[in-house]
């Protein structure tokens, strides 16, 4: 059987981001982010409403502030008490799973999306992606970037401005670029 582009893209298979459902979706996830990034006066219970419509899971209590952009947010799931800070973007072309208690900092980013090395495959529009996991009370400082595929421990610490190029273990500290377990 034939799988859609959409199919191939949550599975992690090569896929064509230009495919018409994807771009569907992507608009979508636009227009969901329009009315959530005007959303920053109203009460936290109301945005709490905005995220459970379009994440793929909210946990009680979890926050983002806006404003928050992703590529289409049904493959985003938050866990209790999950805490993003101004200004966050997740490319979530396959899922991101952030667990309870976990706390990100103003302007971090989490790409799940990810491209052929070969530049041939990549002049065909081909593109793919790697899920991201981060555990449970992470705390990931202002500016941090999560590139594909990384796994987080739980109670890890990513410092400011780190690039998280690997897995971090539990309860590790990473800081640089490319970021190191200190």
């Amino acid at each position: 059987m034939t799988q859609t582009e959409k199919q191939k893209m949550l599975a992690g298979a090569l896929y064509l981001a230009g495919d018409p459902e994807i771009q569907a979706d992507q608009l979508a996830a636009k227009q969901w982010m329009t009315r959530y990034n005007a959303a920053l006066a109203l009460p936290a219970g109301e945005r709490r409403a905005l995220l459970a419509e379009r994440l793929g899971s909210v946990g009680v209590d979890a926050v983002i502030r806006p404003p928050f952009h992703c590529d289409y947010g049904y493959n985003i799931h938050l866990g209790d008490g999950v805490f993003l800070n101004f200004n966050c973007v997740i490319l979530d072309v396959v899922e991101v799973r952030i667990g309870a208690g976990t706390q990100i900092g103003p302007a971090v980013q989490l790409y799940t999306a990810d491209h052929p090395r070969d530049a041939a495959t990549r002049r065909t529009g081909l593109e793919f992606g790697r899920p991201i996991v981060i555990g449970e009370h992470v705390w990931i400082g202002g500016g941090a970037i999560i590139l594909p595929g990384v796994t987080i421990g739980d109670n890890a610490v990513i410092g400011a401005g780190a690039v998280v190029t690997r897995d971090v273990p539990a309860g590790a500290t990473a800081l640089g670029n490319p970021a190191r377990v200190r």
